[in-house]
């Protein structure tokens, strides 16, 4: 014990032992120790000072990008003079076309290429998708009846991930979720790639799911594998039913009639589903990211501090409205219309035969 801290201490026994003695009603027990006082106390400053480092990381990042990597002409070269605040803006955004890494040089006008080479969406995608192979397998390996920390926090985002989507799709959705999950969690962290600022900065380095071509390809394996788990489950006679119901034309000419133009409609849906889920996704993430690079453009470092934090909770939601989607679709997918035949009528029948006993007069 420090010699320094002893009066302070005394004193304070000195006056509880003077309470003891002077006859009172108050006893030892009673008296509570300052240093009891405070350990008791609200700790308030812990999650400000850390939100308060994590935005002066923020802040030191965008600026050590904005010197390491400082924007210049788009014809030019680094290094060359760059006017602001055109230049800079300029210099900044990412058009839609990806940077060619290895391979054939994709035209620069087109939005969807189909050219055989390595782009930067595509090498970065790699790139995340081998940081979090790696993640995950520490954080799982040699797993225990106990958990660490590391593979606690592994199960529980899985727990919590395949409980919401039992919530939203069902039990028939049960097979389905570590699907589900490994979608949101790939786009998830594509995502916020593009808010590392190294990512953007380079031409060999950008967001994945900002480059249409890669939402388009995320957009195509949900949809095969919907189509392809219809398929599996009702069969083709089954699956191709749903958009063809002849069988409805036994009812009349009309309910057929009908039957099969609703039918139709939802073929045409169907080939809508991938437009629709991967143009959200890219609209989303590259207005993001433009908005993103002219603030930082602009402002260099403080006030995109604020736009980092509301394009992080927007990418999360992204990453989540493009998984869920896709388990909504299996699970639409899986259900047979055969099921439901006759029953809805019946149901209907029934109801009216109810109402009519009990609007029947008293006798």
């Amino acid at each position: 014990m420090r010699s320094g801290s002893r009066p302070g201490k005394e004193a304070s026994a000195a006056e509880g032992r003077a309470l003891v003695w002077s006859g009172g009603s108050l006893s030892s027990d009673q008296v509570v120790p300052q240093d009891a006082e405070a350990q008791s106390a609200p700790r308030g400053r812990g999650l400000s000072s850390r939100w308060f480092l994590l935005i002066g990381l923020v802040i030191i990042g965008n600026i050590a990008a904005f010197i390491l990597f400082p924007p210049f002409p788009r014809e030019g070269n680094p290094g060359e003079a760059c006017s602001f605040p055109v230049c800079y803006i300029n210099g900044t955004l990412e058009f839609p076309a990806p940077h060619t890494v290895i391979g054939p040089v994709a035209p620069a006008d087109q939005l969807v290429t189909f050219t055989p080479s390595i782009s930067s969406t595509i090498l970065t995608m790699w790139i995340v998708m081998v940081v979090l192979l790696v993640a995950v397998i520490l954080m799982t390996r040699g797993r225990e009846l106990i958990p660490g920390r590391a593979q606690n926090a592994f199960e529980f985002l899985y727990e919590f991930m395949g409980d919401f989507g039992m919530s939203i799709a069902g039990a028939a959705a049960r097979p389905y979720i570590p699907l589900f999950i490994a979608f949101f969690i790939l786009i998830l962290f594509s995502n916020w790639s593009g808010l590392i600022p190294p990512v953007g900065r380079l031409e060999q380095l950008r967001a994945p799911t900002s480059d249409v071509n890669i939402t388009i390809g995320l957009a195509l394996v949900s949809f095969l594998y919907f189509e392809y788990q219809g398929f599996r489950r009702l069969g083709v006679r089954g699956y191709l039913g749903k958009f063809f119901p002849l069988y409805e034309f036994k009812n009349g000419i009309a309910a057929g009639g009908i039957a099969l133009f609703v039918g139709l409609v939802e073929l045409m849906l169907e080939f809508v589903k991938p437009v629709t889920l991967s143009m959200r996704l890219f609209g989303n993430i590259y207005g993001g990211e433009v908005a993103l690079g002219v603030i930082t453009a602009l402002t260099i470092a403080f006030v995109p501090v604020f736009l980092v934090g509301l394009e992080f909770m927007l990418n999360a939601i992204q990453a989540l409205i493009f998984s869920v989607l896709t388990l909504i679709f299996i699970t639409l997918a899986i259900e047979s219309h055969h099921e439901e035949e006759g029953h809805i009528a019946e149901e209907a029948l029934g109801n009216v035969e109810g109402e009519g006993h009990q609007l029947q007069p008293a006798h």
